[in-house]
């Protein structure tokens, strides 16, 4: 293993209101597996993925918000060092997707224009109960100036585009967006941070 060098790290927040889905979303990233028995992420969750994309080898770290008003003082310090904000709404909750826009504003206000930001509607799997289209999902991201893609964290359709919409648009990866979604190869390198310990160091770990 001699001579590798040192893995690039990029940092996605995962941001939206409650029960949209986030750790749905990253819980099927990484183990390819939903929870059928929800339990509210209480603070701030922490994973790490590293992915494979040709000859280049990322390592996000995807930290996982929680969507209760009373944890929403801790986030922007997690928003001030991140390269990504995913910012997640629940199709068949239109409350949810109309508060994106503060979602948005407030990755806006700690990073300016210095972040990718990406609109994920979660729970397409919901045809009957849908409350937010698919243009109008589309129409958002565009007068936003974000990222846009529909996912189901349940059915896991989208999952892994959306991951490699991320890893292509992060900066040197531009030229790997012609590449094939299943040339993409995964390790999971899991570590976790209860809430307790990430309070306790603030919203600048550099793990």
């Amino acid at each position: 293993m001699a001579g590798v060098s040192p893995l690039a790290k990029y940092k996605l927040v995962f941001l939206g209101d409650q029960s949209v889905g986030k750790t749905s979303i990253i819980t099927r990233f990484m183990y390819d597996k939903f929870d059928t028995t929800y339990q509210a992420t209480i603070g701030i969750d922490f994973l790490s993925k590293t992915m494979y994309l040709e000859d280049r080898t990322v390592r996000l770290q995807l930290w996982d918000t929680a969507g209760q008003e009373r944890f929403r003082s801790l986030i922007p310090s997690y928003i001030r060092d991140s390269s990504v904000a995913v910012i997640v709404y629940d199709v068949a909750n239109r409350q949810s997707f109309l508060n994106t826009s503060k979602w948005i504003e407030e990755v806006r206000t700690e990073r300016g224009s210095d972040v990718i930001i990406v609109l994920v509607g979660n729970k397409t799997d919901l045809v009957d109960k849908r409350q937010v289209s698919i243009e109008e999902g589309d129409t958002k991201s565009r007068d936003d100036g974000v990222m846009f893609i529909e996912t189901s964290a349940k059915a896991g359709f989208n999952i892994k585009p959306l991951f490699r919409k991320i890893a292509t648009a992060l900066p040197g990866m531009e030229t790997l967006s012609s590449t094939k979604q299943e040339d993409m190869v995964d390790v999971n390198l899991k570590s976790t941070v209860n809430s307790s310990q990430t309070e306790q160091q603030g919203g600048g770990c550099q793990c």
